[in-house]
């Protein structure tokens, strides 16, 4: 059955998010009605505001007032090792700054100690992010700086690129 889980709604300048959590951290934050809507959500989770819970609402609340949070929430990934590897790489682009899918690619491939392009697995992870936001997969552009897919939809990810002030090809 997995871990327990709790869950609550944040009301997002972009739409609801529906914030999950386990014992040991935040297990997911989705867009209402994004692609791949919450693929790990318990169905028989609790509505119950967690610790980790609070802690992302806390920090959204920071986020969308456009300022950089001071702290992080604690995250608990579930997934396949590649994807918690790229999500756990994900984690560490920094506010303000992007990275194009060849350099995550790149940096997985140096973590698992491959030597062949991870750019397409990489990307595919980038996409199932059950975390989106804390997790950033809103600042992966492609090669050019132009931007490509977003579960929770490109005029999404520009509000979310605009709000950090990271520059991106507008007309893509």
């Amino acid at each position: 059955m997995g871990r327990p889980q709790y869950f609550q709604y944040y009301d997002s300048p972009l739409g609801k998010i529906l914030l999950v959590a386990t014992d040991y951290g935040l297990s997911g934050a989705w867009f209402e009605g994004q692609k791949y809507y919450a693929e790990n959500f318990n169905t028989e989770a609790q509505r119950a505001k967690s610790e980790y819970v609070g802690l992302a609402e806390e920090w959204l609340d920071a986020y969308f007032q456009g300022m950089e949070p001071d702290f992080q929430v604690p995250i608990d990934l579930s997934g396949t090792p590649f994807r918690v590897a790229v999500w756990e790489e994900l984690y560490k682009v920094p506010w303000g700054e992007s990275v194009s899918y060849g350099l995550l690619g790149a940096r997985v491939a140096m973590r698992l100690k491959r030597s062949y392009s991870l750019t397409r697995p990489t990307a595919q992870a980038v996409a199932h992010n059950p975390v989106s936001i804390i997790v950033p997969c809103h600042r992966v552009l492609g090669r050019n700086g132009e931007l490509t897919g977003y579960a929770g939809g490109l005029e999404r990810k520009r509000f979310l690129l605009r709000l950090e002030r990271i520059h991106f090809d507008p007309t893509s």
